[in-house]
């Protein structure tokens, strides 16, 4: 097989308060308009909410790992926001970041749950880029990416929330505290422990360029389109894990697959049994992905990088998440 080419890639809410100095940004255009500036007053419908979606949809989908949960959120803050007072909010940013979150809050509440019963692995719904609101700083990427997304759910709902709050958007303490109901005090804390959970599993792992994201996935598709198990053996690191999520749709692993010579396995057992037909290199959740197909599914795989071998395989099969993404043509 040839080398792929890289494509470029509702309970009653309490008074929101005003932002916090430190939080220094500059004005969002859907700020100053008619009306007082940076009021919701000087809002005027649908269009001026338009403008604010994709943070809240890239907040939402980061607390949630769903584009379809975090839709739904985005849709119930709309209501929120077309029924508030305007009045008596002073920042529509402010205003609109605390109902996205504390309705995230309430539904990451429950998916828990239904992700405690879901077949097999549960992982992120991948999304095209643009999907995600801005990705701009190393901070926005690194929180849409699907090793951080999947070590995510290890935290529980508050510390996921302060973490992406803080990390992604920047918020100070007191305003992320005021957010999700807990002392400045507890804030921090749930922060620490939120960056010592999430350091404790990424064991040393970094962000490799576009460019060596590419180098692996080829090497990885030749290996694949040999059958080159010695080959492959080189890219994985001695601890790597394969997560396979057919949510039950598709056959897949039901468990995680964990260290080389099971992963090796696993993949000569594939192998074996279908055939191997073309792959294509696209991007999503911003980084490079892998578009393959298992028997007649079509699959996606991500890659979590560890002193430049492969530490972990995301492969998502269920037909459901992969509705917002295409391989490249």
């Amino acid at each position: 097989m040839p080398p792929a080419k890289l494509i470029t890639p509702a309970p009653a809410f309490p008074p929101v308060r005003a932002p916090h100095p430190a939080e220094g940004r500059a004005p969002h255009p859907a700020e100053g308009r008619a009306g007082a500036p940076g009021t919701l007053r000087g809002m005027t419908g649908v269009d001026d909410f338009e403008a604010w979606r994709p943070l809240l949809l890239g907040l939402a989908y980061r607390l949630l790992g769903s584009m379809w949960d975090a839709e739904d959120v985005v849709q119930d803050a709309w209501l929120r926001w077309s029924a508030a007072d305007r009045q008596d909010v002073r920042e529509p940013r402010a205003f609109l970041i605390t109902v996205v979150s504390r309705l995230a809050l309430d539904q990451l509440r429950s998916a828990r749950v239904k992700r405690e019963a879901y077949v097999g692995p549960w992982l992120p719904e991948p999304v095209q880029d643009g999907e995600a609101g801005p990705l701009d700083t190393a901070e926005l990427r690194d929180t849409v990416s699907f090793a951080t997304l999947h070590l995510m759910e290890r935290l529980s709902p508050p510390e996921r929330a302060v973490f992406v709050l803080r990390e992604a958007f920047e918020l100070p303490y007191d305003r992320i505290a005021g957010i999700i109901g807990v002392s400045v005090a507890n804030a921090r804390q749930l922060h620490h422990r939120a960056a010592r959970r999430l350091a404790e599993g990424r064991h040393g792992r970094f962000s490799p360029s576009a460019e060596e994201h590419a180098e692996l996935f080829n090497r990885f598709l030749a290996a694949a389109g040999g059958g080159d198990l010695e080959a492959l053996t080189e890219l994985l690191h001695d601890d790597v894990v394969y997560y396979s999520d057919g949510g039950g749709k598709v056959r897949a692993a039901l468990r995680p697959i964990a260290g080389r010579d099971r992963v090796l396995r696993f993949f000569a057992g594939v192998w074996e049994r279908y055939e191997r037909g073309s792959a294509v290199l696209g991007s999503a959740n911003g980084q490079p992905v892998l578009w393959s197909v298992l028997g007649r599914h079509p699959q996606l795989l991500a890659l979590d990088v560890r002193d430049g071998r492969i530490q972990t395989v995301y492969g998502v099969l269920n037909p459901d998440k992969l509705t917002r993404v295409r391989p490249p043509m």
